[in-house]
C-alpha cells in the first residue's frame, strides 16, 4: 500500500485494502482524464470535443462520489448511529445538501 500523508481533519478512516485501491485506481484515471482535456486545450481542439471530454470527467466524478457516499454510509454512519453519535446523521444531511447543488 502506498504511503498515506498525514490529514488535516479532525476525524480519519482507514480503508480495507480493496476499498483504498479502487478508490486510488478511479482517482488517477480521472486524474489522467484531466491531463487529456489540458492537452486538448493546449492543441486548440475544437470545442464540443473537449466538452465532451468534461462530461466523462464529470460522469467519473459522480460515479465516485456515489460509491465513497455508499461506503460512507454503510460503515461511518452506521457505526455512529450504533454508538449513539446522532450529528453524524446532521453531517450527511448537509453533505448530501452540498451534492446536490
Amino acid at each position: 500500500m502506498e504511503e498515506k500523508k498525514e490529514c488535516c481533519c479532525p476525524k480519519t478512516k482507514e480503508r480495507p485494502e480493496k476499498e483504498y485501491h479502487d478508490m486510488i485506481r478511479r482517482l488517477n484515471r480521472i486524474e489522467g482524464q484531466v491531463r487529456g482535456i489540458k492537452r486538448m486545450v493546449e492543441k486548440d481542439v475544437y470545442c464540443t470535443d473537449i466538452l465532451v471530454q468534461v462530461a466523462a470527467v464529470n460522469a467519473a466524478l459522480n460515479s465516485f462520489n456515489k460509491v465513497l457516499l455508499a461506503n460512507h454510509i454503510k460503515t461511518c454512519v452506521i457505526k455512529d448511529i450504533r454508538e449513539g453519535k446522532e450529528e453524524t446523521v446532521e453531517e450527511l444531511l448537509v453533505v448530501l445538501k452540498k451534492l446536490m447543488k
